[in-house]
């Protein structure tokens, strides 16, 4: 598998890192126990109480895995200028008379309907390295919308 660069906040690795605990020192234990309960039961090929816990048990080690891989490659950005946009950044903007105000993340971070967009974004990647006063134009599914930045924090 090619290594890949995982853009995050520090609040972002922070958040996977407790996920990944509670996986590992919660949810795995518990599903463990669940399987062995299960077995008591009998015959395992009618035993749905087992096979929901084997689907849940893979569950969590996919995930364990895909923690463990975006962690050990994440790489944690956060603002170097007052009013310049980068990773961590919260940005509040005006598009075509509609004030926003947005948190630019990873991408594995994003989440639009809580203000969260991604660097990778049409949006977020246009805000990019740019400053507080200055206008840019992203090319949004829905067509071009101009965009004038007012703070940057």
């Amino acid at each position: 598998m090619a290594e890949k660069v995982i853009r995050l906040t520090k609040q972002g690795l922070d958040k996977l890192k407790i996920e990944l605990e509670e996986l590992k020192k919660t949810k795995r234990p518990a599903v463990i126990d669940r399987i062995k309960r299960a077995k008591d039961f009998g015959d395992l090929s009618e035993n749905a109480e087992y096979e929901d816990a084997r689907n849940e048990q893979s569950f969590i080690e996919g995930r364990i895995q895909e923690l463990e891989y975006m962690i050990k490659y994440a790489q944690v950005g956060e603002s170097h200028s007052a009013n310049e946009v980068s990773l961590g950044s919260n940005v509040t903007v005006d598009m075509d008379g509609d004030k926003a105000t947005y948190e630019i993340v990873g991408s594995t971070e994003a989440d639009p309907m809580h203000g969260k967009i991604s660097d990778d974004s049409p949006i977020g990647s246009v805000l990019l390295g740019k400053k507080t006063g200055e206008k840019v134009t992203a090319k949004t599914p829905g067509g071009d919308l101009e965009i004038k930045i007012i703070a940057v924090q």
